[in-house]
């Protein structure tokens, strides 16, 4: 009978998805669509599912197998404090308002939810409904990461402010309740060892990481494909902390999360992750998430009025827990869309079921308050998605234009910056120069400099942009500059040298800061043979119906996707794919890669079009 339950299950984890995908059921997420399942298959409804060795091994794989994943989820550029470039079109709808950081708005909105969580902690003591405030409270300021980032993924928000703020709240409502379920076993716990001892956790994650960090620097050249040194890798690293944090007394999910973090800071591929959530959301998590469900007794629960009771009070918890939120995302977002976030926020299910699991371990909730507490999160997960799904709307800075600033104002720079100001890009020229300044600032958008001092350049914004390009005729401030823009954080910085000399002797260091140089002559040569060669390339830069584009992939929706299956490639011809210091030249079968840069030529409004849908982080 253990092979038939695991087979039900693996048929279930199977067709789940094939019936939410016939029938285009999205409003649930796919992990409370698994439980429900569970619930189906479980003592429930249907009985044909029973909890068993097998099963509960699977099982807690499952669940460590998710924390690692969530670990891996953290995005820590979103604690960069470079400044953020504001538009013209920006500053008009936010006026004077002051720009409060994703970090700012995202950790005073996690401070909120603690405070609240706790109130409502002693206020379920005070009335009787639970007895511990403490464990209550963890449970209430718990975020689902993995509904968060499906539904910011879905809306393709992640790479804008408003996703970059939920995200971060969400993460926070992983890692706060993670490390104080870990105090509240240690303290509370019959097997409880002394705090400090948690730091061993911590210094073997960091023995780890200084061990392999330069791992996936050389593991290309001596993997295979019978080997995949990396999934091994991101086993042992599980593994080896699970059983460091089980033996000084902490949770093995505290373990499994910290894993995740340290594989993220490794820096992997995109193929390694690829892969890694293949055999997590292929495989042990869906078992998970299924035997949650079919560990409740639905007619068992239902049938004692305290749980009717608690359900609702429970539920109302979940929402209250989170209320503070609109408030703190309203001092940067619109009325709607700080509804929307607070209303995701409060979506929670994958830590209530890992702090549930340990509370029944350590026999401090009883059956009854343990499904209660589910059943409440399930609501959560099912109303959470649909009012954020229904509220959300484009904030007027999503918006905005690509800003890019010229430093260099002159006969090569100036008409570029006039070309692409008619396009999707805003533009903002400097130049020490006063007679420059003079002659091109009724032609552009241009700013006097006092002098080309770095600090000063800094302190004037220049560096306050998505692009820099370094245009002066003066070689050696383009690259005090250029080094000094891609220290400040500057996703990209183009950079001129006319004199071949001047750039031979730094053209190694600054393209291994990744600073994009640029030389004339080198230019004209590349282009007169391109002329010889391929006579219509002169044609087909200048038409006026039809150009060249370039954009680097970063919509994962893409990945991993044959060029043929395209929805749009009927409107755009790729010519050539960039990849890994390589051209491919493309055919209907090649399949995109995460950062490919795609050289394709279509008309002005469908590459804007494409270049959005593509270049947007997802």
């Amino acid at each position: 009978m253990d092979q038939v339950s695991l087979l039900i299950i693996l048929t279930a984890a199977l067709v789940t998805p094939l019936v939410m995908a016939k029938f285009k059921l999205t409003v649930l997420p796919t992990a409370v669509v698994e439980i429900l399942v569970g619930i189906l298959l479980g003592p429930s409804v249907l009985n044909i599912v029973h909890s068993n060795s097998t099963l509960s091994l699977l099982s807690n794989t499952g669940v460590i197998f998710l924390l690692f994943l969530s670990g891996m989820e953290i995005d820590f550029s979103l604690f960069n404090r470079r400044k953020r470039p504001q538009t013209p079109l920006a500053a008009k709808v936010a006026g004077n308002a002051p720009k409060y950081s994703p970090v700012f708005l995202a950790v005073s909105s996690y401070a909120a939810i603690m405070v609240t969580s706790l109130l409502l902690g002693f206020i379920c003591k005070w009335t009787g409904l639970f007895k511990d405030p403490w464990l209550a409270a963890i449970i209430f300021m718990t975020i689902s990461l993995g509904i968060v980032i499906a539904t910011l993924k879905e809306k393709e928000l992640l790479s804008k402010p408003f996703g970059q703020t939920v995200l971060l709240v969400a993460a926070l409502g992983e890692i706060v309740p993670l490390f104080s379920l870990t105090v509240y076993a240690s303290i509370f716990g019959d097997s409880s060892k002394s705090l400090w001892l948690l730091l061993l956790v911590f210094l073997a994650a960091g023995v780890l990481f200084r061990r392999f960090k330069p791992f996936f620097t050389f593991f290309e050249s001596i993997n295979k494909s019978t080997t995949q040194l990396d999934i091994r890798l991101a086993f042992f690293l599980i593994f080896s902390l699970v059983v460091i944090a089980e033996s000084v007394g902490a949770e093995g999910i505290l373990g499994a999360f910290v894993a995740g973090i340290v594989m993220k800071l490794l820096q992997p591929q995109e193929d390694t992750m690829v892969r890694l959530d293949g055999i997590g959301y292929g495989f042990f998590i869906p078992i998970f998430f299924m035997m949650s469900g079919a560990d409740l007794n639905l007619r068992t629960l239902l049938a004692d009025p305290a749980t009717l009771l608690l359900i609702p009070a429970f539920f109302a918890a979940y929402l209250l827990s989170k209320a503070a939120v609109y408030f703190i995302l309203r001092l940067r977002f619109k009325r709607g869309n700080a509804f929307a976030g607070t209303a995701i926020s409060a979506a929670t299910i994958t830590m209530v079921l890992a702090v549930l699991q340990v509370a029944k371990s350590m026999k401090v909730v009883t059956t009854q308050q343990s499904g209660a507490f589910l059943l409440a999160a399930i609501l959560t997960c099912v109303l959470g998605p649909l009012l954020f799904n229904t509220g959300y709307s484009a904030e007027a800075e999503d918006l905005k234009k690509s800003t890019v600033h010229f430093i260099g104002t002159n006969l090569l720079t100036v008409p570029v910056a006039q070309q692409l100001a008619d396009s999707w890009y805003d533009i903002t020229m400097y130049t020490d120069k006063e007679a420059n300044f003079k002659t091109y600032n009724s032609e552009v958008n241009a700013k006097l400099l006092t002098s080309l001092d770095t600090e000063y350049v800094e302190s004037q914004d220049a560096f306050d942009a998505e692009i820099v390009v370094l245009g002066h005729f003066n070689a050696t401030k383009n690259y005090e500059l250029a080094k000094a823009a891609k220290a400040y954080g500057v996703n990209r910085v183009i950079v001129r040298f006319e004199d071949r000399n001047v750039l031979d002797a730094r053209e190694d260091e600054l393209t291994g800061l990744g600073i994009e140089v640029y030389n004339t002559p080198n230019v004209n040569i590349a282009m007169l043979r391109s002329l010889i060669e391929a006579p219509t390339t002169l044609r087909l830069l200048t038409a006026s119906t039809s150009a060249v584009y370039e954009v680097a992939l970063r919509n994962r929706r893409y990945t991993d996707q044959e060029i043929h299956s395209l929805p749009f490639v009927k409107d755009i011809t790729i010519s050539q794919i960039f990849r890994e210091g390589h051209f491919i030249r493309p055919t209907g079968s090649t399949t995109l890669k995460f950062n490919d840069r795609i050289i394709f030529t279509s008309s002005l409004d469908t590459a804007r079009e494409i270049r959005r849908e593509l270049g947007i982080l997802n």
